[in-house]
């Protein structure tokens, strides 16, 4: 009896072990990135399981795991011909992520491939569209156009295109050199504006000043004392005093008087005036 007793015993801890075997064998453990969508008999269930612990019968379902995890998607350079005929290769990446996963098995074989597939070929259509300097300076404004054309594809096959960023536009050599020429003819084209710009408004000081001299005529003489103590101030051995305009003006009434004519009207009238453009 007791012989029969312990092989009674054996028996149900076997038995007790093949069931605990048989309901682990049930139970899937999914990550709070995962989803677990169960086929039974062939047919889709319409709930994923996860995360968690999700029962799957076996024999009767049939499980897929999928990765609900931003993914980001490399986009290979694609040779592209931009609206004026410039041949150029475009490389850009894809942030995108699965939102429905029940459509990510069912409605599409392999969503990572299709969706990569589906972003070369729209790279190269939207690229097409613009020029090569918008192409250059509007990337964001292009990218934006991207996402929305991908997202709006990619949507029946339950993904969620997150970001679209162009990464590298490469050029020919000759492009290359073309493009540097214009920014360099670009850049002197500025420079010479910015200095006629100059010279104009220092013209137009030059006839403020003349008009404010020619109202206050002292103006003049204090200017020409300015200047000379300015040159004085330099280091040189030269002393220079300035003689008022008034002492001469004595001189050429006195020698309008004695021969009428003014021998030094002209240096009195040249002379402020040239050492007034050599201080300007």
């Amino acid at each position: 009896m007791e012989e029969f007793n312990v092989i009674g015993l054996i028996v149900q801890v076997v038995i007790g072990l093949t069931a605990l075997r048989i309901l682990f064998s049930w139970l899937r453990i999914f990550n709070e990135y995962e989803r677990g969508v169960v086929f039974r008999l062939g047919k889709v269930q319409p709930r994923a399981l996860g995360p968690g612990i999700g029962i799957v019968v076996p024999l009767l379902d049939k499980m897929v795991k999928v990765d609900m995890r931003t993914v980001t998607l490399d986009v290979p350079p694609q040779d592209v011909i931009t609206k004026d005929n410039i041949t150029a290769r475009v490389s850009a990446v894809v942030y995108y992520r699965v939102a429905d996963p029940i459509k990510a098995v069912v409605s599409i074989e392999n969503y990572a491939y299709a969706t990569s597939q589906s972003a070369q070929s729209i790279l190269r259509s939207i690229i097409g569209q613009f020029e090569l300097d918008n192409v250059l300076s509007n990337r964001k404004a292009i990218s934006e156009q991207l996402e929305l054309i991908i997202d709006d594809q990619t949507e029946p096959w339950g993904i969620k295109v997150i970001n679209v960023d162009i990464k590298d536009v490469e050029l020919p050599a000759d492009m290359q050199r073309a493009i540097a020429r214009q920014a360099e003819a670009e850049r002197e084209r500025r420079a010479k504006i910015i200095g006629a710009d100059a010279e104009f408004q220092a013209a137009e000081k030059l006839c403020q000043a003349a008009q404010l001299m020619e109202r206050y005529p002292m103006a003049l003489q204090m200017r020409y004392l300015q200047t000379l103590a300015e040159i004085s101030t330099e280091n040189s051995s030269t002393v220079v005093f300035p003689v008022p305009i008034d002492i001469l003006s004595a001189f050429k009434d006195l020698a309008i008087s004695n021969t009428g004519k003014s021998p030094l009207l002209p240096v009195i009238q040249q002379t402020p005036i040239k050492q007034e453009q050599e201080s300007l």
